[in-house]
């Protein structure tokens, strides 16, 4: 019997299609980022926002069913709330993978239509998926039926050969037909023959009006705005006229932005005051990482933007990239880092 058949099982049969609500606020988010987006990362991100939408890499839905599905989907409470993004088309697998979703304690499960490198459009994956929208449709109503979370959808604004507002609104309508709420958009068309992914991210010009317009047409789904956004006065802009913002590789350079969030965007205090709080309240997740064998690489490296533009920021760097690779390296390694950086007064608050 295989994985997927072993949830079909009646104390996991999803009964009657789920009604799905909008979930957690996605006000403001971090984007999915491949490599980026770790457990690693998001603990960091949650100690400087409590309110902030967590995203993991996006996980095939292959790799979730024949491969190692505790490891690729381990995480901690601590990380709340957090959605899970999935790459895949197959409507009973995404249907499977969504359940897992749920059982894991995610609180979204969000499809990935937006990647778009080579590697995933071979294997019907991201962004190609917007020349099939009544697919993406089919993979989302499966989804539905199967959890009681939010299921969302990335997405870009085009692909090439399909790219005019009109083709967009097909998307939409479609999937949204299928009952998805709520669409986060990356404000570029996706190029599938010619550019590489990184090309994708900066050479489609970025249509900000677009996802407003769609916004104004469909005012009853929840759309969300991605693409480009380093700044928390472009974010209250793009409030203006759309429901939230998504922030993907300036949140992750320059972590700090998040420790502003919660006042900026929700009205709270921040749940630290100073960088060097937010790396120490750190130390007793490192810990805990080093005895389950993880290497203290893959946790530091996460932590190099922490003090971006900070003095001693520099030596903080280079401290932990020539010693957190060498054998048996432990926390010391940060601790004598965090030492390099001069301590702020404790009055200091987040800067955006």
């Amino acid at each position: 019997m295989s994985k997927i058949d072993l949830l079909n099982t009646p104390e996991n049969s999803a009964g009657s299609p789920a009604v799905t609500g909008l979930g957690p606020s996605r006000r403001f988010c971090v984007a999915p980022m491949m490599d980026w987006t770790t457990s690693h990362y998001r603990y960091l991100a949650r100690l400087l926002s409590r309110n902030t939408l967590l995203y993991t890499e996006m996980v095939t839905t292959g790799a979730l069913i024949h491969g190692d599905t505790e490891r690729f989907l381990r995480h901690e409470e601590a990380e709340y709330p957090l959605a899970l993004q999935l790459g895949g088309s197959d409507a009973k697998e995404l249907a499977h993978c969504a359940a897992l979703a749920e059982k894991f304690g995610f609180d979204e499960v969000n499809l990935n239509v937006g990647c778009p490198s080579d590697r995933v459009q071979n294997n019907m994956i991201g962004a190609c998926l917007m020349g099939h929208p009544q697919k993406v449709a089919e993979g989302v109503q499966a989804m539905i039926e199967a959890t009681n979370l939010p299921v969302t959808v990335k997405h870009r604004i085009g692909i090439d050969g399909r790219e005019s507002w009109d083709d967009l609104c097909e998307f939409i309508e479609t999937v949204a037909e299928a009952g998805c709420k709520t669409f986060i958009v990356h404000a570029r068309i996706a190029i599938l023959d010619g550019l590489s992914p990184k090309e994708n991210r900066e050479i489609p010009p970025l249509k900000y009006d677009w996802v407003y317009r769609l916004k104004q047409k469909y005012p009853h789904l929840e759309i969300i705005i991605n693409g480009g956004i380093k700044t928390f006065d472009e974010c209250h802009e793009h409030l203006r006229h759309t429901d939230g913002v998504m922030l993907g590789r300036e949140a992750y350079h320059n972590p700090w932005l998040l420790a502003g969030v919660d006042p900026e965007f929700f009205g709270e205090s921040s749940p630290v005051q100073t960088r060097h709080d937010a790396l120490r309240a750190m130390f007793p997740f490192i810990e805990s990482e080093l005895a389950r064998g993880v290497y203290l690489g893959h946790m530091t490296r996460h932590l190099l933007g922490l003090f971006h533009g900070q003095p001693g920021g520099r030596q903080f760097r280079r401290h932990i990239s020539e010693n957190a690779h060498k054998p048996g390296a432990g926390l010391e390694v940060v601790q004598a880092a965090l030492e390099k950086v001069r301590e702020p007064e404790p009055t200091m608050i987040a800067e955006a």
